[in-house]
């Protein structure tokens, strides 16, 4: 602790900060984060709570009724997984339409919407044929019916009439060459002397006497060749991803050391960074005459701001010292990690699961024209047995869906949403409870007399534990605020996309300022949260007390929090973009050979930008990691240091707790004066 020798106490300094709330009066027994604490937002705590319960029970009932076979195998017109191990399809793992001019484009056929019967097969035509054909080939040679009939039902027969073949759906009216993806049959489409061709061929016999082209079919599944021609590329890039694994993680290894230097080093460069950037935004800025005015007043702010900016830049050194002394936190990020993997994971496991609940629905599908039982529920056991196909001539009882009449069934839609919000919860919890575990430890740091020698041991371990038992419920009571603002932003989404055929320029403006006003409002709480649980962890107060206080106290410091979190951010982004300009510029010099005498990288690559953006884009994200913990570490010493400034006056029996360097710089700059 710090102490001013003054020879009597500091008058008291009445001023307009005196609006936002009291300061903490000073407490001679206050060391640091308060041991003996209660819980907090118990009721909160209990809501959280059940809805994880009832989270799990989802996740259970989803499992139950789910089936994520439906998602790994393509599903033919009667509901049978191509491709099932242990069933008559084992060897059929290739879906084919009868008839795919019938299907309007790609996305239907993905989607299993196709208006046309599909049947499992165990691979793709090769050779045109018409089912009109076969009637005479069959007399010359019967291996012709035989290669045909696997595109047709078990049940179909070649002594039935071609009209009644055609009317069950026993069999496709005509086959062409394709090649199968995403395990699915697609035309083989290529072009030859600039000519779309399918097979080799421009025109060909659709079965039905007419004459088609390869561009007609082009049509009927308009970008299907693109989709084809994105299988090899894919592959590439698969291949350069086995090519080069070994590289990627070692760059991201260097990374992760580099932003462990760079954080240590804070102590030493913060100022030098800061001011970097800052002459270099002015040296850009000179070059054009019309932001003149903009850059004097940049240079009339920095004057003027000078020496809150040097107080911002020595707490970031502050903060490196403190991580210095408490390295384990470098290592949190590892488990923040994993706690949102499995988040994640759990979320989407559980959304495959009640996508693919229930038992399969058929409906009625017409081809062509319009039926009064169209989109009706039908059964295809039975289904020519009806007076459908004679109604509705060329009908189809087609798969459509997985559902059901039960209440769980009747609620799928309510289960996805409930799923989304509590992923949402959970997310914003897990952020939250690292924020308030870390800031603890720092906390424990600041309120130390002599910062590392006298820092207890395992404080992050003992923050987190703390956290966990005391404050589940103001933690989950602050990360439901933002689960709920980030909710409505994704229905606000949702209704965009859905809704942007219908809506006007008028209801577009409003829904672009809706979106704008969320997307600050989630800021702005993220921002007030991310304070109050630092009140939280060091005074062990509930939720609203702690962000009231913590509110109250950065509004009566308000010009010192704006030059702390600019400094803070544009010197965080700076080492952002070293630590990753860094990696990527050796990533590209590796990855183009452009430094083989040094190492000789890769040689066989298709395409080098793709382990290239790997290694940036994990680099950026193993900065960021690390950078968080620093920003965390600076935003809880800058609280503690203006709740320092509150409590105590520096003399013999109010002493800081600052350090003594910080303390000759409040001294200089005649800002350490403070009311009693």
């Amino acid at each position: 602790m710090i102490q001013l020798f003054f020879t009597e106490e500091p008058p008291d300094s009445v001023s307009e900060e005196q609006d936002f709330g009291e300061p903490r009066p000073y407490d001679p027994g206050f060391k640091g984060p308060i041991a003996e604490r209660n819980c907090t937002d118990v009721l909160c705590c209990m809501v959280f709570i059940l809805f994880v319960l009832g989270y799990i029970l989802l996740g259970l009932a989803a499992w139950v009724h789910g089936d994520p076979r439906r998602v790994a195998y393509p599903t033919d017109s009667e509901g049978h997984f191509c491709g099932q191990k242990g069933t008559p399809y084992e060897n059929k793992s290739i879906l084919f339409y009868f008839n795919l001019f019938s299907c309007a484009s790609p996305s239907v056929l993905i989607n299993l919407q196709c208006p046309t019967t599909q049947i499992c097969v165990s691979k793709c035509p090769e050779k045109f044929l018409t089912y009109l054909e076969i009637q005479t080939l069959y007399k010359r040679d019967e291996s012709y019916w035989e290669y045909y009939r696997q595109f047709c039902k078990p049940s179909a027969k070649l002594m039935k009439t071609i009209s009644e073949t055609l009317l069950d759906n026993d069999c496709p009216k005509a086959i062409f060459p394709g090649k199968p993806f995403l395990q699915r049959c697609f035309p083989d489409f290529s072009t030859k002397n600039g000519t779309l061709t399918v097979g080799s061929r421009t025109l060909f016999e659709d079965g039905s006497g007419k004459t088609r082209n390869a561009i007609e079919l082009r049509q009927a599944a308009n970008g299907v060749n693109k989709i084809l021609e994105a299988r090899s590329v894919g592959l590439k890039v698969f291949e350069d991803y086995v090519t080069t694994w070994h590289w990627i993680l070692m760059g991201l290894i260097i990374a992760m050391i580099l932003s462990w230097m760079f954080l240590i080093l804070m102590r030493f460069i913060a100022g030098f960074l800061f001011w970097f950037f800052m002459f270099g935004v002015l040296g850009i800025i000179a070059y054009a005459i019309l932001l003149s005015i903009t850059e004097g007043s940049v240079v009339l702010l920095l004057i003027f701001l000078r020496k809150q900016i040097r107080v911002a830049i020595f707490l970031m050194k502050e903060g490196s010292r403190a991580i210095g002394c408490i390295p384990g936190t470098l290592l949190y990020p590892i488990l923040t990690f994993i706690l949102l993997s499995i988040c994640i994971s759990y979320w989407a496991v559980t959304a495959i699961f009640l996508a693919t609940s229930g038992i399969p629905i058929y409906k009625v599908v017409i081809p062509q024209g319009q039926c009064i039982h169209e989109n009706k529920t039908c059964d295809p056991e039975i289904f020519n047995t009806t007076d459908i196909p004679k109604v509705c001539p060329g009908a189809l009882c087609i798969f459509a869906s997985y559902g059901g009449k039960s209440l769980y069934h009747q609620y799928i839609s309510t289960f996805h949403v409930y799923n989304l919000f509590v992923f949402l919860w959970l997310v914003n919890f897990v952020i939250a409870l690292g924020q308030c575990a870390l800031s603890g430890a720092f906390a424990t740091y600041y309120w130390t007399g002599n910062k590392c020698d006298d820092i207890p041991p395992h404080p992050l371990f003992t923050s987190f534990g703390r956290a966990l038992r005391y404050h589940t419920g103001s933690l989950a009571f602050g990360s439901l605020l933002i689960a709920l603002i980030q909710f409505y932003r994704i229905v606000l989404q949702y209704m965009d996309r859905h809704l942007k055929n219908a809506q006007n320029n008028i209801a577009k403006f409003f829904q672009c300022c809706l979106k704008c006003c969320f997307w600050c409002l989630e800021n702005v709480v993220k921002f007030l949260n991310k304070n109050a649980y630092i009140m939280i962890a060091v005074h062990g107060e509930n939720f609203c007390t702690s962000a009231r206080d913590a509110f109250n106290l950065l509004m009566r410091n308000i010009v010192k929090v704006a030059v702390t979190d600019e400094v803070t951010f544009l010197i965080l982004l700076l080492g952002k973009i070293l630590v990753t300009g860094i990696i990527g510029v050796l990533a590209f010099l590796l990855f183009t050979e452009r430094m083989p005498i040094i190492v000789e990288g890769p040689t066989s690559l298709n395409y080098y930008w793709v382990p290239l953006l790997t290694v940036i884009f994990g680099s950026y994200l193993i900065a960021h990691g690390f950078f968080s913990v620093y920003a965390m570490c600076v935003e809880t010493i800058f609280i503690c240091f203006l709740e320092d400034l509150d409590r105590n006056s520096g003399t013999v029996t109010r002493p800081y707790f600052m350090t003594e360097s910080l303390l000759k710089i409040l001294m200089k700059d005649d800002i350490g004066t403070k009311r009693q």
